[in-house]
């Protein structure tokens, strides 16, 4: 009976944290698509959520790294949200994608109009349209969400444990999830492995105590004739 109640609370605490994996890692300011080759144009989308309770999201901005530019950035208009590009003088300047760049686009910020802000459980979705994609290994866009009572998160951290990670898009570098997924998959077969041994184990347990339980109904069969005989 423990060992079913084990079971059974191993089961239920599994599906909770299967079912808090996805709703953590949806919580986080995203890139979508993360990957994007060199040289070429992409669409890329940043993914917002609102994580206060109390306070609503006005204001989104995102830094473009100076030392790795795009050789064009266009954004796509959101109802109820201003933009505004922000350039900067690159010195020495830059080649991309074999043009040369004086300036380049390094923060992109987006304000919200009263009644459009971010509210609690809301995902609100941004997307630029990037050409001459740097070759470079992966390229770090820095956020920056404000809220409606004046705090406000930074998206910069880097690493796996990162409490608020830093969006990435990669160009020449393999996307960590990739790195993930074959750690995961390596755990799945150790796992598997694990649990073909036990049930090997299990059915040989098995056997032997059939033999057992055997020997010991014919030992009492004979014990009993031996008895009814004397």
């Amino acid at each position: 009976m423990k060992k079913k109640t084990l079971i059974t609370a191993s089961i239920a605490a599994g599906a909770l944290l299967a079912i808090a994996a996805p709703l953590a890692a949806s919580a986080h300011v995203e890139v979508t698509p993360n990957t994007a080759a060199a040289g070429s144009s992409a669409d890329i989308m940043f993914r917002v959520p609102n994580e206060s309770a109390t306070a609503t999201t006005t204001k989104v901005e995102v830094d473009i790294p100076a030392a790795t530019p795009f050789a064009t950035v266009r954004y796509v208009a959101v109802p109820g949200w201003d933009v505004e590009l922000v350039t900067e003088t690159l010195s020495p300047p830059i080649t991309v994608d074999k043009t040369t760049l004086t300036e380049a686009v390094t923060r992109v910020i987006w304000t919200s109009q009263p009644g459009s802000e971010i509210t609690d459980n809301e995902i609100r979705q941004f997307t630029l349209s990037v050409g001459g994609v740097p070759d470079t290994g992966k390229i770090e866009l820095n956020a920056i969400q404000s809220y409606s009572d004046g705090s406000v998160v930074t998206w910069s951290g880097t690493g796996e444990v990162a409490e608020h990670p830093s969006p990435v898009l990669y160009v020449n570098d393999a996307p960590v999830a990739e790195h993930d997924a074959h750690a995961a998959s390596t755990s799945t077969t150790d796992a598997t492995g694990a649990e073909a041994s036990s049930d090997t184990l299990a059915r040989l347990f098995g056997i032997g105590g059939l033999v057992v339980g055997t020997v010991g109904v014919v030992l009492s069969i004979v014990t009993l004739r031996r008895t009814v005989t004397g």
